[in-house]
C-alpha cells in the first residue's frame, strides 16, 4: 500500500498547544492558591513540572515528531522489556520511593521519576507491533487473546504490586482499543471484560483501600472527613463556578480544602474559575482530540500506525476522561493525572512524547484515499 508524506495534522498540532498553554495557566492559577496557603515544597513541584514536564515534554514531542513512527515497530520489544525493568526499580529499597501507600517512584542521580508512565506507551507500542505481525491470526486463540493476555500480563503483575490501579486501568483500556482495532473476536473482548471485572471483584474485596474508594464512589458523603474528603471539596468547587466561573485566578476553593490543588483535583480549580461553559469546553477539546486521533488512525497507509495511532489516542484521552470523571462523582478516584494539565514531570513528559509520535503518524497518508 502506498503513501505520501505531508506536512503534521494542523488541528491536531492546535489542540496539543491549546491543552500545553491553558493547561499551563490553569497550573499557575492552582500552584498560586497551594503558595498563598503556606504548602511547602510548592517551589520544587513547579520548577519540576514546568522544567522536566513541560520544558522536557516538549523537546520528546519534537524528537519523536521527527522520528518516522515505523521505526518504533522495530524497537518494540526493546522499549517494552526497558519500561518493565524501569517499574521494577520501584521495589529496590533506597532507590524506590513510597508515598501515599504505594511504590511507584524512582529516585536516582538526585532526580525522582515515576517509571510506570514510561510503561504506558511501552505496552502500546508493543501491542501495537505484535498485533500488526500477526494479522489474520488474531482470530485465534492463541495468537489473539493468548498474545493480548500475555503482553499484559508483566505490566500487570507489577502494577498491582506497587499498587498502582489508575495507571493499570489506563493501559488496560487503551491496549482494549488497539485490539479492538485490529480485529479481536466479540468473544474474546467478552473474556477479557469478564476476566477485568472478576480482578476488580477480587481487589475490592481483598484490599482495604479499593473498597474504601468504591464504597466513597456510591456514598461520597457517608466520610466527608476521611475517604469522600476530596470529592465533597470539588464538588464545591465545581459547583460554585456557576455557568461563567469566578473568573480566571478567582477560585477560592484551592486557597482553602481543595486537597490536590496541582494534581488530581485541578479539574475542579479550572471548573470553579471557568464555570459549566469553561469545563464543557475543557471535555469537549478532549473529545475532539480523541475523534482526531482515531480519525488519524483511519487514514494511516499501514496497520501499524493506525494501530498505535489508536493506542496513543485512546491513553492520552482516557487519562482525562477518568481525571474528570472521578472529580465529578462519576468514577472512583484512582489518582489518574489531567492529561497535559497536572502537576507530574514524568507523565507531562511521556504524554507530550506520546503525542509527537501521534504527529509523525499524522504526516503520512494513504495515497489511494487521497486523503
Amino acid at each position: 500500500m502506498h503513501s505520501r508524506r505531508k506536512h503534521f495534522d494542523k488541528l491536531l498540532a492546535l489542540l496539543i498547544a491549546v491543552f500545553v498553554v491553558g493547561g499551563a495557566l490553569i497550573f499557575a492559577s492552582a500552584a498560586f492558591g497551594l503558595l498563598a496557603r503556606g504548602v511547602s515544597g510548592i517551589t520544587s513541584a513547579v520548577f519540576t513540572h514546568i522544567v522536566f514536564g513541560i520544558g522536557g515534554g516538549l523537546i520528546a514531542l519534537f524528537t519523536a515528531y521527527s522520528i518516522d513512527y515505523r521505526t518504533w515497530r522495530k524497537l518494540a520489544p526493546y522499549l517494552y522489556v526497558a519500561a518493565i525493568c524501569a517499574t521494577l526499580l520501584v521495589f529496590i529499597p533506597h532507590v524506590g520511593i513510597e508515598h501515599g501507600g504505594g511504590r511507584r517512584w524512582v529516585a536516582l542521580f538526585g532526580f525522582s521519576f515515576q517509571p510506570s508512565e514510561a510503561l504506558k506507551i511501552g505496552v502500546i507500542i508493543m501491542a501495537a507491533a505484535y498485533f500488526a505481525s500477526i494479522g489474520a491470526r488474531i482470530r485465534q486463540y492463541a495468537w489473539g487473546l493468548g498474545g493480548f493476555l500475555l503482553i499484559l500480563l508483566a505490566p500487570a503483575l507489577i502494577l498491582l504490586a506497587q499498587p498502582d490501579l489508575g495507571t493499570l486501568g489506563v493501559i488496560g483500556i487503551s491496549s482494549l482499543a488497539l485490539y479492538v482495532a485490529a480485529g479481536a473476536r466479540m468473544r474474546d473482548i467478552a473474556i477479557v471484560m469478564c476476566i477485568a471485572i472478576i480482578i476488580l471483584g477480587a481487589l475490592t474485596l481483598t484490599r482495604p483501600y479499593v473498597r474504601d474508594r468504591v464504597v466513597t464512589f456510591f456514598l461520597p458523603f457517608q466520610s466527608q472527613q476521611e475517604e469522600g474528603y476530596q470529592i465533597k471539596q470539588s464538588l464545591i468547587a465545581i459547583g460554585s463556578g456557576g455557568f461563567i466561573g469566578r473568573g480566571f485566578g478567582q477560585g477560592v476553593q484551592k486557597f482553602t480544602y481543595l486537597p490536590e490543588a496541582m494534581g488530581d483535583s485541578i479539574f475542579a480549580v479550572a471548573g470553579e474559575e471557568l464555570g459549566f461553559a469553561g469545563a464543557s469546553a475543557i471535555v469537549v477539546a478532549y473529545l475532539l482530540f480523541a475523534l482526531r486521533g482515531l480519525a488519524l488512525a483511519g487514514r494511516a497507509p499501514e496497520q501499524f500506525g493506525a494501530l498505535l495511532a489508536v493506542g496513543i489516542a485512546t491513553y492520552l484521552a482516557s487519562e482525562a476522561f477518568i481525571n474528570i470523571a472521578a472529580m465529578v462523582g462519576a468514577a472512583p478516584l484512582t489518582g489518574i493525572p489531567l492529561t497535559f494539565v497536572s502537576q507530574g514531570g514524568s507523565a507531562m513528559l511521556i504524554a507530550l512524547g506520546s503525542a509527537g509520535i501521534l504527529l509523525n503518524i499524522s504526516r503520512y497518508r494513504n495515497a489511494r484515499r487521497g486523503v
